[in-house]
C-alpha cells in the first residue's frame, strides 16, 4: 500500500507551490532599473520579462493541468519543477535581453505547473466544506503572495543585486522539487484519463458545458482584474499623489496583503462557500462605487486606505469561495478545471493592468475596480442562480 501524504505536508507543500507562481513573476520587479544598466537596454525591454512570465504563468497551467489528469499530478509536478530549475539558470546567465526573456517565458510556464497541479492535488484528497477549509488556506496565500513577492524582493535587491534573486527562487525550486519527489500521488492510476495524448483536451468540452463553473471562474477572473487593478496603481497613487517614500508604501502594501490573507482564511467560517461568494462580490462593488466617488473627490490616503482595505477584505472572501465551488462542481476533470481557473485569473489580470494608468490614475483605477467589481457580481449570481438558489443559502446560514 503506497504511504499517505499527512496533512500538515500537504498543507505546507500546496502553500508553497501556490506561493510559487507569484513569487516568480513579482520578486524581482525591483531590481527592473538595475537590470536596464546591466543589459544595456531600455526600461520597456526589462518589462518585456514580466510580461512573458505573465503569458507562461496563464499558457502553463492550460498545459500541466490536463497533463496532471492523464499521468497524475506527481510526475507533471516533477517535470514542471525541474524545468523551472533549468530555466532559471538560464535568467541568470543570460547575455542579452532577448535571451532573458526567452528564458522568462519558460520559467512562467514552469512555475505554473505548481499553481494548477496544487489545486488539483486539494480537490483529489478533499470535497465539500474540507475542500472549501484547505483552498481558503491556499487562497490566503495566493492572496498575499502577489504583493508580497516585491517586497521582499525589494528588500533583498540592494544586498543580493538581481542575480541573487533568481538563485534564491532556484534554492526554492530545489526545495520544493524535493517535496515533489516525496509527495506521493492522489490520483490513483485507475482514475486517470483514458484517451491518448492527442485526446487530452477533450474534458474542456466538459467542463465548458457546465454552467456553474463558468460563472465561478468568471467571477474570479473580475476579482482578479480589481487585484491587479490595484497592485498596478498603488505604487503611484500612494508614492506620486500621496507623497510616500518607498518604505512607507512597502508597510502600506503589506498591511493590505495581510488583509487580502485574513479575508481568504475567513471565507471557510461561512456555512456554504455559496454564501460567502455572494458576500464578497456584493461588497465589493459597494467598496469600489465608495472609492470611485472619493477618487473624485480628491479624498484625503486614510479614506482611500479604509475603503481600499475594504474593497480587499470583499476580495479576500470571493477568492476562496470561487476556488472552491469551481473545483467541486468540475472535480471529475480537476486538471483542466485548475488550469483554466488559474489561466483567466491572470489573462484578466494582464489586460487591465495597464489600463490604470490611462488618463488620471486616479478615476481610472477607480472605474476598474468598478466594472471588474459588477462583472464580479453578475457572474455571482448568474452561477449561483443554477446550483443553489440565494434565499436557501441565508435561510440554512440563519437555522
Amino acid at each position: 500500500m503506497a504511504k499517505k501524504n499527512s496533512k500538515l505536508f500537504l498543507l505546507v507543500f500546496l502553500g508553497m507551490l501556490t506561493a510559487f507562481g507569484p513569487f516568480v513573476t513579482d520578486m524581482y520587479l525591483p531590481t527592473l532599473p538595475a537590470m536596464s544598466h546591466f543589459f544595456n537596454t531600455t526600461s520597456s525591454f526589462i518589462q518585456l520579462g514580466l510580461t512573458t512570465s505573465m503569458i507562461g504563468l496563464a499558457v502553463g497551467q492550460l498545459l500541466f493541468g490536463p497533463l496532471s489528469d492523464k499521468y497524475g499530478r506527481r510526475l507533471p509536478l516533477i517535470s514542471a519543477l525541474s524545468l523551472f530549475l533549468l530555466s532559471t539558470i538560464g535568467c541568470i546567465y543570460s547575455q542579452n535581453i532577448m535571451q532573458f526573456v526567452g528564458w522568462r517565458l519558460i520559467q512562467g510556464m514552469a512555475g505554473a505547473g505548481g499553481i494548477v497541479i496544487s489545486r488539483s492535488i486539494a480537490a483529489d484528497k478533499y470535497s465539500g466544506k474540507e475542500l472549501a477549509k484547505m483552498l481558503a488556506i491556499i487562497g490566503a496565500i495566493n492572496g498575499i503572495a502577489p504583493v508580497a513577492a516585491p517586497i521582499v524582493g525589494g528588500t533583498m535587491a540592494d544586498i543580493t543585486g538581481w542575480q541573487g534573486i533568481f538563485w534564491v527562487l532556484f534554492l526554492i525550486g530545489i526545495l520544493l522539487l524535493s517535496g515533489s519527489i516525496h509527495f506521493n500521488d492522489t490520483l490513483p492510476a485507475a482514475q486517470r484519463g483514458k484517451t491518448k495524448w492527442v485526446d487530452v483536451y477533450h474534458g474542456l468540452i466538459t467542463v465548458l458545458h457546465n454552467r456553474s463553473y463558468v460563472g465561478y471562474i468568471l467571477q474570479n477572473g473580475f476579482a482578479q482584474s480589481v487585484l491587479f487593478a490595484n497592485i498596478s496603481s498603488a505604487p503611484f497613487i500612494m508614492q506620486q499623489h500621496y507623497g510616500f517614500s518607498p518604505l512607507m508604501f512597502s508597510i502600506c502594501f503589506g498591511i493590505n496583503a495581510v488583509a487580502i490573507g485574513i479575508a481568504a482564511a475567513s471565507a471557510a467560517k461561512f456555512k456554504h462557500p455559496e454564501q460567502a461568494l455572494y458576500t464578497g462580490s456584493a461588497g465589493m462593488l459597494l467598496a469600489s462605487l465608495c472609492l470611485l466617488i472619493a477618487f473624485y473627490s480628491d479624498c484625503s490616503f486614510w479614506i482611500y486606505e479604509t475603503l481600499l482595505i475594504a474593497l480587499l477584505l470583499m476580495l479576500g472572501l470571493t477568492f476562496t469561495a470561487s476556488n472552491a465551488l469551481a473545483m467541486d462542481s468540475a472535480r471529475a476533470n480537476a486538471g483542466i478545471a485548475s488550469a483554466l481557473l488559474g489561466a483567466l485569473g491572470f489573462a484578466f489580470g494582464g489586460l487591465v493592468s495597464p489600463l490604470v494608468g490611462l488618463g488620471n490614475i486616479l478615476i481610472s483605477t477607480g472605474l476598474v475596480f468598478v466594472i471588474g467589481s459588477l462583472g464580479s457580481l453578475i457572474c455571482t449570481l448568474r452561477a449561483l442562480n443554477r446550483k443553489f438558489t440565494l434565499a436557501k443559502t441565508f435561510r440554512t446560514a440563519k437555522s
